[in-house]
């Protein structure tokens, strides 16, 4: 069976999910995922924050334009997108100087707070561990759930079609038309979105096209009760300084991690024991906790590349390609700008004027730009 469009999207997570329903309303769009539900290596896995002092200078920029989606859009039953949260950041007396230099980079968006006021924060804090802390207080939950499924259903009310369970077994291209053969058949489209998270290189190479160096590496949680009772849905995120681990409320329960990025291979991303056993030591140093159990445990795959910023844009080497990958650990926070870019980008039109009003630089992510030479 082959199926025809005008734009064929691979990958169903966050990013081609939002790409996919933004040129909905402007083509024919079919979304491609390998697995039977979508998001399930990375976008379903993330616990996601929105905070425009997370990443590097073009993330921050996506980040500001995706605010407005993020506080008018709502979820199932109206409930918001957003749920406030605050980011405390804590420094050991020897890391003041990683503080200082987070402080610096960020301009001064991150106020500095004493420690009395962030153990007031987060009581479980140790007195004897923070020598300082800055405080991020518009840092908010992400409802991702509510996100991602908000996309599908745009893309299908659109006239768009999701499927799934279609593993892409072969990329070729001839008379203008790339054909994407698959476990469900074939699709034929002048224009090829590759969002396909980890394996966006992968796919290329398939194609017969350049890779942009992407490093997929691994980050574990864990889920465990906090002492005497439910954790407290007011209490903030806390992530150290040099980014060693976080820890943060999770439905009554803390979720931890030692914030790790080993490079991997595009898989089905498990958890090591060592990395789960440095996330309890870590948070057990910081916190008055004692970890008696671990109560769940996962792995998600973040890739990124040199610069750390995503890409988007056509290939320069493949007519009709177009590159949507290396969102890092941004891609839930930055969905609805880089959504809005990368549809505007594919369809040949100029960068919507509120993108480019918060510093939304469409060079920044050009697959072709310098930072991604060999």
């Amino acid at each position: 069976m082959t199926q025809r469009a005008d734009i064929a999207v691979i990958g169903g997570g966050i990013a081609g999910a939002s790409v996919a329903a933004e040129l909905a309303g402007e083509a024919r769009v079919l979304l491609i995922e390998r697995e039977t539900r979508p998001g399930y290596h990375t976008t379903g896995r993330s616990a996601a924050l929105y905070t425009c002092t997370y990443g590097p200078p073009g993330v921050r920029a996506l980040s500001r334009a995706s605010g407005p989606a993020f506080r008018d859009w709502t979820g199932p039953a109206g409930a918001p997108l957003l749920r406030r949260r605050g980011v405390l950041f804590i420094a050991r007396e020897d890391q003041r100087a990683a503080l200082a230099a987070l402080q610096a980079e960020m301009g001064g968006a991150l106020a500095s707070a004493r420690i009395p006021e962030a153990r007031a924060k987060m009581p479980l804090l140790r007195a004897d561990y923070a020598a300082a802390a800055l405080w991020d207080a518009e840092a908010s939950d992400i409802d991702v759930d509510a996100l991602h499924q908000r996309y599908l259903r745009a893309l299908k009310a659109a006239g768009g079609e999701l499927l799934t369970d279609a593993e892409v077994r072969e990329v070729t291209r001839a008379g203008g038309v790339w054909r994407v053969g698959t476990k469900q058949g074939t699709i034929e489209a002048p224009v090829l979105v590759n969002a396909a998270g980890a394996w966006a290189d992968a796919l290329a190479q398939m194609a017969g096209i350049a890779p942009v160096g992407l490093t997929p590496k691994r980050r574990t949680a864990a889920l465990i009760d906090a002492p005497d009772g439910p954790a407290g849905e007011d209490w903030p995120m806390v992530v150290d300084a040099e980014e060693q681990f976080y820890v943060k409320p999770d439905a009554g329960k803390l979720l931890i991690s030692p914030a790790d990025a080993t490079p991997t291979v595009p898989c089905d991303a498990q958890p090591e024991e060592l990395d789960v056993a440095i996330a309890v030591d870590r948070i057990e140093r910081a916190f008055e906790i004692s970890v008696r159990r671990i109560d769940h445990k996962w792995a998600g795959l973040r890739s990124f590349v040199a610069d750390g910023e995503p890409v988007a844009g056509f290939a320069p080497d493949a007519e009709g390609f177009f590159w949507l990958a290396g969102q890092g650990g941004y891609g839930i926070q930055t969905a609805p700008a880089l959504g809005q870019l990368a549809a505007a980008r594919a369809l040949g039109r100029e960068v919507p004027a509120p993108l480019v009003a918060a510093g939304v630089d469409p060079a920044v992510f050009a697959p072709d730009r310098p930072a991604l030479a060999a």
